[in-house]
């Protein structure tokens, strides 16, 4: 993945979560992810906060659906690239976060680590 393509990775994946299209989102992902989120462990009550597997990715990005309903406002604050990775960095209604993606070698998150400024 070279920038240009990270850079457009990234609005699709942040135009996907403000349009609030749950197809889009998930199609980001790998059958197979592996995510964590601070945000798991509060709406699930999941004290990893690690869901596995596209289908519970799918239910766990519904529910924060209806827990935050209306616009997220998510802004692009920047993209850094790795070695088949990226790091989005964002904000949704002035809180920023970083998701930390590794990509599989079909250009899918195989897995994402949300980190969220205290």
């Amino acid at each position: 993945m070279d920038a240009q393509h990270a850079e457009w990775f990234a609005q699709q994946w942040l135009s996907a979560f403000n349009q609030r299209d749950l197809e889009a989102m998930v199609s980001h992902y790998s059958e197979d992810v592996e995510f964590q989120s601070p945000l798991a462990v509060k709406l699930l009550g999941n004290g990893s906060g690690t869901i596995r597997g596209k289908a519970n990715l799918k239910k766990f990005f519904e529910a924060a659906l209806a827990a935050f309903p209306g616009n997220p406002e998510v802004e692009k604050l920047a993209v850094f690239l790795g070695v088949n990775s990226l790091v989005i960095h964002f904000q949704a209604k002035g809180r920023r976060a970083a998701e930390v993606i590794e990509l599989n070698s079909e250009g899918k998150i195989r897995r994402a680590m949300v980190h969220v400024q205290l």
